[in-house]
C-alpha cells in the first residue's frame, strides 16, 4: 500500500473530446456538402443504374426488372453505336485540337516575343487575350444557332465568302451544305466547338505560364534553346497539371456536346454523322417513352466519361506527370 502523503497517479483522461464549436464547423464545412453530394449526385446515379435494369416507361410507378436486356438492345442498335462512335471521335479531336491551339496561342502572347531582352509576349498581346475570350461569354446554344445560320447553303456567310475565291475555286462552294454532307458535317461541328472554347483555355494557359519563373526562360536562352524547344522543355512540363485538367474538362464536354449538336443538326445530321449519345438518349426518353433504355444509355455515357478521365490521368503519369503519393 502506498504510504500516507505519497503522490498518487492522476487518473488517465479519455480521448480528446471535440469542442462543440469545432464539431459544428466540421458538420457545416464537410458534412453538409457531403450530404448534398450524396443526395444530388450519387443517389440519382444509383437510381439511373436501377432504372436501366427495368422497363420503366417514365410516367408510372410500375416497372418490371429485366436485367441487362436494355444494355443488350442498345449495344445491338446501329444508331446508338454510331452515336457512341461519334462521341469517341469528339473526345479525341476536340480536346486535342483545342488544347494544342490554346497552348500555342498562350505561348505566343506570353513568351513568344523578342528573343533578346526581358521575356515577354508578342506586341499587343493584351488585345489578343481580350478578343479571343469573347466567344466563351456567348451561351453554347447561341453559338450553335449563329453558326447554323452561317453554314446555311444559300444565305450563309461562309459560302458567301468562299464563293469569291479566285481561279474558279469558289464554284464548288455555291450552295454547299456544310451540315448536310456526311463528309463535312462532323468537321464543321467540331470547328464550332473549338471556336467557342479555344479563347478561354488560352487565357487559362496564359495564367499558368505567368506563374513560371522568368529565370527558367533566361537559362533556356543562354543554353541556346529555340522557341520550339523552350515550349516543350520549359513551358509544357511546368504547366502539365493545368493541361491535364483542361483536357479532362474538354473531353467531358465532347462526350456530351448535346447543346452544340442539337443546335447545329437537331436530327443527327446526314446518316447520323453528328448524332451523339445524349441526343439519342433524349429522343429515347422523351419521344419514345423508354426511360429504362434511356437510363442504360446514360450509364454507358457515364462509364465512357470515367474511362476517358482515367486514360488522361494514366497518360499524364506515363509521360512524367506528378504521381499522387
Amino acid at each position: 500500500m502506498p504510504s500516507a502523503g505519497a503522490p498518487t497517479a492522476a487518473p488517465k483522461r479519455g480521448g480528446r473530446r471535440m469542442r462543440p464549436s469545432r464539431l459544428l464547423f466540421v458538420v457545416i464545412t464537410v458534412g453538409l456538402p457531403m450530404v448534398l453530394y450524396l443526395g444530388l449526385v450519387i443517389w440519382p446515379f444509383l437510381q439511373a443504374i436501377y432504372y436501366s435494369l427495368t422497363n420503366w416507361g417514365g410516367f408510372s410507378s410500375s416497372m418490371d426488372f429485366i436485367g441487362l436486356d436494355n444494355y443488350k438492345q442498345i449495344f445491338g442498335d446501329d444508331v446508338f453505336m454510331k452515336a457512341l462512335r461519334n462521341n469517341v471521335i469528339l473526345a479525341i479531336l476536340v480536346p486535342l485540337v483545342t488544347v494544342v491551339l490554346s497552348f500555342v496561342l498562350a505561348t505566343m502572347v506570353t513568351v513568344g516575343g523578342s528573343t533578346t531582352g526581358a521575356v515577354r509576349g508578342l506586341k499587343g498581346s493584351n488585345i489578343y487575350r481580350v478578343v479571343s475570350f469573347f466567344p466563351y461569354t456567348i451561351p453554347a446554344i447561341v453559338i450553335g444557332l449563329i453558326w447554323a445560320q452561317m453554314y446555311d447553303p444559300s444565305k450563309g456567310i461562309v459560302n458567301g465568302i468562299l464563293t469569291h475565291l479566285p481561279f474558279g475555286l469558289g464554284d464548288r462552294f455555291n450552295s454547299f451544305a456544310w451540315l448536310g454532307e456526311t463528309a463535312t458535317a462532323m468537321p464543321a461541328s467540331i470547328f464550332v466547338i473549338v471556336w467557342g472554347f479555344v479563347g478561354f483555355y488560352m487565357v487559362l494557359f496564359v495564367a499558368a505560364i505567368k506563374g513560371i519563373p522568368a529565370e527558367l526562360y533566361d537559362a533556356a536562352r543562354i543554353d541556346g534553346a529555340g522557341r520550339l524547344r523552350t515550349m516543350f522543355s520549359v513551358t509544357l512540363p511546368m504547366i502539365r497539371e493545368t493541361v491535364q485538367t483542361a483536357y479532362i474538362y474538354l473531353g467531358v464536354l465532347a462526350l456530351d456536346a448535346f447543346v452544340y449538336m442539337a443546335a447545329l443538326n437537331p436530327t443527327g445530321g446526314p446518316d447520323n454523322s453528328t448524332l451523339v449519345m445524349s441526343q439519342d438518349l433524349f429522343k429515347t426518353a422523351f419521344s419514345q417513352g423508354q426511360y429504362g433504355r434511356a437510363s442504360a444509355m446514360g450509364v454507358v455515357l457515364a462509364a465512357v466519361t470515367l474511362l476517358f478521365a482515367a486514360l488522361v490521368f494514366g497518360v499524364n503519369r506515363l509521360l512524367g506527370g506528378k504521381a499522387d503519393k
